[in-house]
């Protein structure tokens, strides 16, 4: 990346020194690389999970449990986002906390690359612990390079951090699926582990160039908070460790044990934040009004993800056992699907941009209920085109590697109709007392749908039969309709929120 960086003039304010990334603060460059390799070792880990889970030579679970699994590991990873934010906030700050996250995100990999049921699920958990930690902190500090909302350069610094995610996210698959595939199971989590190691590398020498508002602990724990603190976790964590000493003595431990807590978690506790949210009567007529609206969007996207996210799981199990994953002959490991899906938000992602823009000036851009609409009615479509290839393969026969790739770029339209305009309408329609945590907010939507999967996957039920697919795609589409019909109500309770 040294090679794009050029001479160019700086506004003043910028950190680092007169050398510029593509004419945005050299401090980007640092964070497109380390977020770049972090997506590298998460998305790696992420299409290998589910196939080392249920394959003869890893752990050998069914589809059901190998769903839950990973829907619950997801889940997680999004729910520890918000006590992530907190942690940088009130403790060590948003660019040490990073550095700390990507030390456990190396170890959590390392570990997972242990030839040892056990460790394999403590690598898990020192995964989703760090990414909870990196996850809420990297972009704020990609906000900090800019002079405030209203750089105009701001947009496009987060539009090229946002192509280092999805570079990461695209390569991953190919390198590191393809190692743990053909190779070593546990040597594709080792690349992952080196991945997360170049990243973490990338990110402590380039720190000299971040801003200095990113190493500043901006409301600090005093001493009192500190030692009530570190009190309240030490009695949580030694009833936890009570509890499965028990539990495990009893011989009545099953894996159940570990994952129920965690879904219960990821569902009650959107909706305790949410509620707490709604009741504060701080909030004045317009901000209620707004979150009224907001609860709509987040219900439905809580919807999409659970349907979308499957794309890592269900579909992944399904075309490694019913599919025929070849093109012309040409044969592929079955984690190279997770690559489709990077490269068409790549190609994809402009030109919706541009379509938006285009639409503006004529007037005609859809409003943000419209668009959420529109990707939930996606993201169920791509479930009921699912259905062709559960009955192909229902009649005995592999289904072609094109119907998968074509239920990704269905999900993939429904991604970009959702995804961006819910991130940009969180900031927008955020109460200025929770301005700083609805982004975490945000990211429980995910939390959600994933818990609800891994609570269907617990309960036993087969996410790739018929029935059940055709009863996700009916309940997205019928979400879909029920935001579109009441799409004005909604646009009212926003007010002057576009």
């Amino acid at each position: 990346m040294a090679s794009s960086l050029t001479k160019d003039s700086v506004q003043p304010g910028t950190p680092g020194s007169g050398k510029t990334f593509f004419g945005h603060p050299r401090g980007l460059a640092t964070l497109f690389m380390t977020e770049m390799w972090e997506r590298f070792s998460y998305y790696g880990m992420r299409a290998l999970l589910p196939l080392y889970l249920v394959a003869p030579a890893g752990l050998h679970l069914d589809a059901a449990t190998a769903t839950a699994i990973y829907s619950v590991y997801l889940s997680l990873v999004y729910l520890l986002a918000l006590p992530g934010g907190w942690f940088a906030d009130r403790v060590l700050g948003p660019r040490r906390t990073v550095a700390v996250a990507g030390t456990v995100i190396m170890l959590g990999h390392l570990t997972l690359a242990l030839p040892n049921a056990g460790t394999f699920y403590a690598g898990l958990g020192l995964v989703a612990i760090g990414s909870g930690l990196l996850k809420a902190n990297i972009s704020t500090m990609v906000g900090h390079l800019y002079d405030g909302p209203d750089d105009p350069r701001r947009d496009g610094g987060f539009t090229i951090f946002y192509i280092g995610i999805n570079l990461g996210a695209f390569a991953a698959p190919l390198v590191i699926g393809t190692i743990g595939q053909k190779v070593n199971w546990h040597l594709g989590f080792a690349l992952a582990a080196l991945g997360m190691a170049l990243g973490l590398a990338q990110f402590l020498l380039g720190t000299r160039h971040l801003s200095p508002r990113s190493n500043v602990v901006p409301t600090p724990l005093s001493d009192r908070e500190k030692a009530a603190t570190l009190r309240k976790a030490a009695l949580w964590a030694a009833v936890a460790v009570v509890f499965y000493a028990v539990v495990g003595f009893s011989g009545a431990y099953t894996l159940n044990w570990v994952m129920v807590p965690i879904i219960v978690a990821g569902l009650v506790i959107p909706v305790v934040v949410l509620a707490r949210i709604k009741r504060d009567k701080e909030l004045d007529p317009t901000e209620q009004s707004r979150m009224s609206a907001y609860i709509w969007f987040f219900v439905a996207a809580a919807v999409f993800w659970m349907i979308y996210d499957q794309g890592g799981s269900t579909l992944s199990i399904f075309a490694d056992g019913r599919a025929e994953n070849s093109i012309f002959g040409w044969h592929f490991p079955v984690s190279w699907y997770q690559s489709v899906n990077p490269v068409m938000i790549m190609a994809f992602a402009p030109v919706f941009a541009a379509l938006w823009l285009a639409l503006a000036r004529r007037g005609k851009e859809p409003g943000t209920a419209t668009k959420f609409a529109l990707g939930l009615i996606l993201v169920g479509a791509s479930f009921f085109l699912f259905l062709a290839p559960l009955s192909i393969a229902e009649g005995g026969h592999k289904a072609a590697a094109l119907w998968l790739v074509a239920i990704y770029f269905v999900q993939t339209v429904g991604e970009l109709l959702l995804s961006p305009v819910g991130l940009s309408v969180t900031t927008k329609m955020a109460p200025a007392k929770y301005a700083s945590q609805m982004m975490g907010v945000w990211f429980l939507a995910v939390t959600a749908g994933d818990a609800t999967t891994g609570l269907l996957g617990v309960a036993g039920v087969n996410l790739d039969k018929m029935g059940i697919v055709a009863l996700e795609a009916t309940l997205a589409v019928v979400a879909g309709a029920a935001v579109w019909i009441y799409r004005n109500k909604v646009k009212q309770l926003m007010g002057d929120v576009n």
